[in-house]
């Protein structure tokens, strides 16, 4: 699918985009704490080999905003689709708690708008999905390491090396993964109420 310049985007939230953003919301949250259980193990073994190497999981937390962005395609849908997941993650209950996990659900939420920002909410395509979730891994390892890791180098091996898995995973996670999700969810007219949906079903 190409890119789409839209001339006039409509920045007015409608009841339908937060009930949509709501429910991706609502099922990332899920996810995530799932995520958080799943990967406890799998992420001190990977750190045993190459430290910094546990950062391959991170996309698993960082989908939401990329997603609800290009369907709702609204200013604020990635950060609101985020910080939902982020706070009933919380609720349900990991091991971060709930003022840590709502300020690095909102950094990953702010720094995945970013990418639609940049392009003043015009483009919808799979490059900038890939530049939101690696933006968005970008905002997780800076909070995780700037509140977490400080005593570590940040130009040292592990700060680099989370960087990067970070990002990685960001990108083809919440980036690439994401679009092909969206692309296959439009592809059932189940949002045909959105621009996105019909955009695809050549609808528009």
């Amino acid at each position: 699918m190409s890119a789409t310049t839209i001339s006039k985007p409509n920045f007015k939230w409608r009841v339908v985009d937060i009930a949509v953003a709501s429910v991706i919301g609502v099922a990332s949250a899920l996810i995530y704490w799932l995520v958080s259980i799943v990967t406890a193990a799998p992420w001190s073994v990977l750190e045993a080999v190459v430290p910094g190497l546990a950062g391959l999981f991170n996309g698993l937390w960082l989908f939401a905003a990329p997603l609800a962005a290009v369907i709702v395609r609204k200013p604020g849908a990635a950060i609101y689709a985020e910080v939902v997941g982020g706070v009933l993650e919380a609720l349900l209950g990991n091991q971060w708690g709930g003022l840590d996990t709502f300020s690095i659900a909102l950094a990953q939420g702010v720094t995945a708008e970013i990418a639609f920002l940049i392009f003043a909410y015009r483009k919808w395509n799979i490059g900038t999905m890939l530049l939101s979730g690696a933006l968005s891994g970008v905002g997780c390892w800076a909070y995780s390491f700037f509140t977490h890791l400080q005593a570590i180098d940040i130009a040292g091996s592990y700060g680099v090396v989370y960087l990067i898995t970070t990002v990685v995973s960001g990108t083809l996670v919440a980036g690439l993964l994401m679009w092909f999700l969206y692309l296959g969810i439009a592809k059932t007219g189940a949002l045909d109420k959105f621009a996105s949906g019909r955009e695809v079903r050549g609808l528009n």
